[in-house]
């Protein structure tokens, strides 16, 4: 992806962030953050653990993770905008402002910090998380998600510790047009991470998960 590109779709992401938070709040009620914590501990747990980290490397750690992006994901499965046949129920119960409610339970809870698995493709995934790849045209992944993995409100999420299965799972998705394909134009960073994974080989999105996995 040249720079022009990737700079206009990563602008766009930033209005549609805007846009549709303004949207939500105009329609949305007060959160209740009891009831996100009742939802958590019955529903979610089983998945991504009670406090938000879960044991389950093919499923998202969701503690620390921002909390206009958890909401937007939970809209976006409630949408459709984003396909996922176990997700796409859940969200289905909860109302915008329980999904406002999960996005600042979560957000609250302290990450739990992972571990690279193998040192020398933590060292690649290193070299691509700061430098990226300018001939294949992949963008340093710190520049969204910032060197140490944190992530920038609301459209960037949080990498830092999530298990590197899940993140190589969603970069694969991504490449292959699973997510980031709303025909409808409303997952804009979607795309952005979609045009970037199609660039990408196995094994880079093999060595980034896992790198991603140790930051801290």
């Amino acid at each position: 992806m040249n720079r022009t590109l990737f700079a206009a779709l990563a602008t766009a992401a930033l209005v549609a962030g805007i846009s549709s938070a303004a949207a939500q709040d105009a329609g949305k009620g007060k959160p209740d953050l009891a009831k996100a914590k009742q939802f958590a501990e019955t529903v979610c747990a089983a998945c991504h653990g009670a406090d938000g980290n879960s044991t389950i490397p093919a499923n998202a750690n969701l503690a620390g993770q921002g909390a206009e992006y958890i909401s937007r994901q939970l809209d976006h499965f409630k949408s459709g905008v984003r396909p996922n046949p176990i997700m796409q129920p859940m969200a289905a119960m909860l109302s915008p402002a329980d999904m406002v409610a999960m996005g600042i339970l979560f957000s609250q809870q302290k990450a739990k910090p992972g571990a690279a698995k193998d040192a020398t493709l933590a060292a690649q995934g290193q070299r691509l998380w700061r430098g990226g790849d300018a001939a294949a045209g992949i963008p340093a992944c710190a520049a969204c998600h910032t060197p140490t993995g944190a992530g920038i409100p609301p459209n960037y999420p949080r990498l830092a510790g999530q298990h590197a299965e899940y993140t190589l799972a969603q970069l694969k998705a991504y490449a292959a047009g699973q997510r980031g394909a709303d025909p409808g134009g409303k997952d804009t960073n979607g795309r952005i991470m979609a045009a970037i994974a199609r660039r990408m080989s196995e094994a880079q999105m093999q060595a980034v998960a896992d790198f991603a996995a140790g930051l801290r």
